[in-house]
């Protein structure tokens, strides 16, 4: 599936929460979408509850990018027009049993993709990373390239992957005013692309690579998303929204699961 939304990017995880949840109800097989965002914010949940988060917003919009409030955890992270988003949703009768599994497969996959195109990707975080955890996608050992996370609900779990094939300045140009109004330290430097390590690698590139390695394992077909699942996620963007001037502030959304 390829569904993006660049003038409305809360519209992305509110997507990927019913296509979670039609998955576990089993209306849907397991589903790969892929995305590109455009220039766009994505705010975690301990960035939305950070007294600097409307300032962060603020900065944020100063610079011409979008926001969203993401579906899975982890710091603040940010997209342009060279990165790509790859989520993988997939039934799981007990998926908390299978968290470490998923990440190791997503990272490894992320990983052998780029090497496939000549990049030296390697598993793990650098120090000073944005949004850091331990399964990230380095380059060389210096910048991050890709970030991983996850949600689970009863019967199924989403793995999400933002993969930054090209344009890490126009990154950092964002980032660098966001941490600061949040408060978080980081190196702008770890902040990289695909193509600071392998000049010439497009993001078509880096997503064919991607492609490419999960059809070695499965048989993908292409569906288009349908009008009725498009209306649920359109009608449970505004929960995913920063907050415009004026907003309250509200909490982050909860759900049943």
């Amino acid at each position: 599936m390829r569904a993006s939304f660049p003038e409305r990017p809360e519209a992305g995880p509110a997507l990927a929460r019913v296509l979670l949840d039609q998955v576990a109800a089993g209306e849907r097989p397991p589903t790969v979408r892929v995305s590109r965002p455009g220039r766009v914010v994505a705010f975690g949940r301990r960035d939305t509850v950070s007294p600097g988060y409307p300032a962060a917003v603020a900065a944020m919009r100063a610079t011409g990018f979008r926001g969203m409030e993401r579906l899975t955890g982890g710091r603040v992270a940010a997209h342009a027009e060279g990165t790509m988003v790859l989520t993988l949703t997939t039934p799981e009768p007990a998926p908390a049993e299978g968290t470490g599994a998923r990440f190791r497969f997503g990272a490894e996959l992320v990983r052998v993709a780029l090497a496939d195109l000549g990049v030296d990707a390697r598993l793990g975080p650098v120090p000073g990373e944005y949004c850091p955890g331990e399964w990230s996608i380095n380059g060389a050992g210096r910048i991050k390239l890709a970030g991983i996370g996850q949600r689970m609900v009863k019967g199924a779990a989403h793995v999400g992957f933002v993969i930054v094939a090209t344009g890490s300045a126009t990154i950092r140009s964002v980032l660098v005013p966001v941490h600061e109004a949040l408060g978080l330290e980081w190196d702008p430097a770890t902040a990289g692309a695909a193509e600071d390590l392998r000049p010439g690698v497009s993001l078509d590139d880096v997503e064919a690579a991607l492609l490419a390695r999960l059809a070695a394992g499965s048989t993908l077909a292409e569906v288009e998303l349908d009008r009725a699942t498009r209306e649920l996620a359109e009608a449970g963007a505004d929960r995913y929204r920063p907050p415009r001037p004026g907003d309250r502030v509200a909490p982050w959304p909860r759900t049943k699961n």
